[in-house]
Parts: C-alpha cells; structure tokens; sequence
C-alpha cells in the first residue's frame, strides 16, 4: 500500500507553487512565498508573472528560503511564433532574478506543419542560457491533442535545448493528462533521459500528482523524478499535502 505521506513529501519537494492570475500583485506573490514555508520543507520554486519575479525573491529570503528557486513566464499562455518577443519576454524575467522561465512553445504553428518556428524560437532562448538559467518548454498538449504532435513537439523542444518540457499553461480547456504525460516522458527517454518533465494545468490532489510520479518512475525509471528533473505545477495542491502531512493543521494561506 502507498504511503501517503511519503508521496506528499516527494511530491512538495517537486512542487513549482504557481500563481498566475491575471489580477496577481505583490499581495499575492508574498502569501506564496509564505505558503511555500513548512515543517517538512520547501518546493522546488515559486513560478509568478515576471513583475512579481522580485517581490517573489526578497519575500523568499526574508523567510529564509533563498535556495528555493523563482520561475516565471515567457510568450504566455498565447505561444506565438515571434521569437523576438520571446526573447525580450525571456530577459525581462531574467533581469528581474527569475532562476527559471517558461515558455510557451508556437504549438498552433505546429499545428500547422511549421516545426521550424518552435525549433527557432527555444533555440534563441536557449541562447540566454549563459545566464544559468533553467528554460522549461509549455508543449500545451491538452490543445496539440494527438499524440503524434505532442511527441514531435516534445522531440524538437529536446533538440532545442529546453531543460525541461512541460504539459501546458493552464489556462486551456484541456490541460495535463496522463496520457500526454506518458508520451512526453517517453521521448525524454528516447533522448537519453537529459530532460526534465513539468506537468500543469489542473492537478488538485495527492492522487492526481502520484499518477505523474508513478508515470516517470515507469517509463524512466525509480530515482530519475527528483526536483531536478521532475516537477509539478499547482497551487492547490500544497493545501492537501499540508493535511497529510500535519493532520488537522489549518490549510496554509493563498
């Protein structure tokens, strides 16, 4: 039987705690960072709007959780083709000390048989990578549907460079799904396991992320999903592992 405070555990350590609501202001970002401080650690990152990348940082020291990284967003949640604005996107959070960024991968010029956008687009983020920078490549898969685009989107964000590749925005219809899950990790696999695999966009209790983790381990094996190559994107989520983990505690704020 699974122990469940063990999985609440691994899966807090994994957590990317995101808000991005369009009425996000410093208010906000601060009672994130505070939520992400608890009795059994912190999550991997904190991901907010790139004007909140600041806020996000000082709130993180002030609580004496430095180590926990601030990612942001870039070319979101439309994923167009233009690399410049991508790229002007992508300095904009970096210059504000985010340690991470999201991109939105031009997944309706896929769509429409145009995979040299994307290929473009990721490679001349990747090019800021001499910053240091970890650069996470939104597939939206919930909109790519089939899985034979999910995987061809997965492949070329690979080759470009991405250090992660992550299911969607969030704000679609569809988000993640097991099944688009088990194909991105699959073509992580299929080139040498470098990658890592972010998934987001609906996942709101223990059982949902535990199907993620059980995914990674299958198909790349026990000991490959830790935060440095696995990750999982949600807010909601961090109330249920408090309950496990600290039964009849009061949900945490935000």
């Amino acid at each position: 039987m699974r122990d469940r405070a063990d999985m609440a555990r691994r899966v807090l350590a994994a957590m990317d705690l995101t808000s991005l609501g369009e009425d996000d202001g410093p208010e906000v970002a601060r009672a994130l960072c505070a939520a992400a401080r608890t009795r059994h650690g912190a999550p991997a990152a904190i991901c907010v709007y790139p004007e909140l990348v600041a806020t996000a940082r000082e709130s993180l020291a002030a609580l004496g959780l430095a180590h926990v990284a601030v990612a942001s967003v870039a070319n979101f949640p439309d994923g167009g083709s233009d690399a410049d604005r991508a790229v002007r996107e992508v300095r904009r959070a970096l210059a504000a000390g985010a340690d991470e960024v999201d991109v939105v991968f031009p997944y309706r010029a896929l769509m429409a048989g145009d995979s040299a956008s994307g290929a473009t687009l990721l490679a001349r983020c990747r090019e800021l990578r001499g910053g240091r920078y970890g650069l996470k490549a939104i597939l939206e898969t919930g909109v790519l549907a089939d899985p034979a685009l999910i995987a061809r989107a997965s492949a070329i964000a690979i080759e470009a460079g991405a250090d992660f590749i992550k299911t969607s925005t969030g704000k679609v219809a569809v988000n993640a799904t097991p099944e688009a899950a088990a194909t991105m990790l699959r073509a992580i696999r299929e080139h040498g396991g470098r990658c890592g695999f972010k998934a987001a966009g609906g996942i709101r209790t223990l059982d949902e992320a535990a199907v993620y983790l059980d995914l990674a381990d299958a198909i790349l094996g026990p000991g490959w999903a830790g935060p440095q190559r696995f990750r999982i994107g949600a807010s909601r989520l961090l109330a249920e592992i408090q309950s496990v983990l600290d039964p009849g505690s009061a949900p945490p704020p935000g």
